[in-house]
């Protein structure tokens, strides 16, 4: 065990002695290949650039959240290319049909949410039924960048609260909890997407109130 620790202290010494120079690009790298086929750890990347220089925060979040977004479009393009024929082999037509009818209905939060949590989440899983059910690009991208900064910044402040090694704790905490933690988001969406629609519903009445004084 000793040994498997030392040998991966000298591997994240490696790979921190490359990325480091390149700043806020290496972030933005990582990241574009965590998205695009690499399971890359890039939490501990983004923590230990925020904790060496707190006062890039936004900057470190932006760029790791524009790579995600970014390299997202790879398994998105599978998606669109031929995913449905490789969802097909594990479900059936009307199940897919139904996964269809669901995310359409709710495809923003349906990117967002997977975007904000981290591993284990399956977000390639996610991005490709994206591609598969032809989710317009421009809104992929918006809520991949979203989710991500959203998850980064979070993390940001953490480590610059507890340092570095909140990482471990938070994916402990994850991996224990995730159902809850599963249906806390849900609760959270669902109950935007209401306050939403209730907003749109009373510009709508508004609306036709008008045009029908106007009348």
């Amino acid at each position: 065990m000793h040994f498997i620790k030392t040998l991966f202290a000298k591997y994240t010494a490696f790979i921190w002695s490359i990325l480091k120079p390149l700043g806020s690009w290496g972030v933005f790298g990582v990241a574009f290949l965590d998205s695009a086929a690499y399971g890359i750890p890039l939490d501990p990347v983004v923590a230990g650039y925020i904790y060496v220089r707190p006062a890039g925060i936004w900057l470190f979040a932006s760029m790791a959240a524009a790579g995600s977004a970014l390299g997202s479009l790879i398994p998105y393009a599978i998606g669109r290319a031929g995913g449905e024929l490789l969802l097909l082999k594990h479900i059936d037509r009307h199940k897919l049909e139904r996964m269809r009818d669901r995310f359409e209905s709710q495809e923003f939060w349906a990117m967002v949410i997977p975007s904000i949590l981290p591993p284990p989440t399956p977000f390639k899983l996610f991005v490709l039924c994206a591609g598969v059910f032809e989710m317009r690009v421009a809104l992929l991208l918006i809520a991949v960048f979203l989710g991500r900064f959203a998850r980064f910044l979070l993390l940001g402040f953490l480590t610059i609260r507890y340092g570095p090694q909140i990482v471990s704790v938070a994916m402990h905490i994850v991996r224990e909890h995730m159902i809850l933690l599963l249906i806390a988001l849900g609760a959270l969406a669902v109950v935007i997407w209401l306050t939403m629609r209730s907003r749109k519903l009373i510009t709508e009445t508004s609306d036709e109130t008008e045009d029908e004084s106007v009348a």
